[in-house]
């Protein structure tokens, strides 16, 4: 039996599945996420909005109570300690709606993804650039 599982090709499209007041919250933190990483290129990724630069940077969700923020565990580790009024796993961050959404966090956040993601391309290139070397 088939299900009737709703799938985005767009940001816009996911935003736009929601009630207005959830749209407001996304839309702003659509916006925190493309002034920290301006590069970054907007995809959906596991039926969730997606940042990917050099690889995935953050993903968001919106769940019934709160919003769902992926950085990736390296970056809930480097901030832990301004999460620490929010309920975490491993790669997640739970920002509940009726808090206010803490922004100037996030951006951090998504400057730190973006830093971690260049700097293991770098190394990526420069690992490949060895190999060829050897290869000579």
């Amino acid at each position: 039996m088939e299900e009737n599982k709703v799938t985005y090709q767009t940001i816009d499209e996911y935003i736009a599945s929601y009630p207005q007041e959830i749209q407001d919250i996304m839309i702003k933190l659509r916006n925190v996420i493309k002034e920290a990483a301006p590069k970054a290129q907007e995809k959906i990724s596991w039926q969730m909005p997606t940042f990917a630069l050099y690889g995935n940077l953050v993903h968001f969700a919106g769940h019934k109570n709160h919003l769902g923020f992926y950085p990736a565990p390296n970056g809930i580790e480097a901030f832990w300690q301004e999460l620490t009024e929010y309920k975490q796993s491993k790669g997640a961050i739970q920002f509940p709606y009726n808090k206010p959404i803490p922004y100037e966090l996030i951006g951090r956040i998504v400057k730190f993804r973006v830093e971690e993601n260049i700097k293991l391309n770098e190394e990526k290139l420069s690992n490949k650039s060895q190999v060829n070397k050897s290869n000579q």
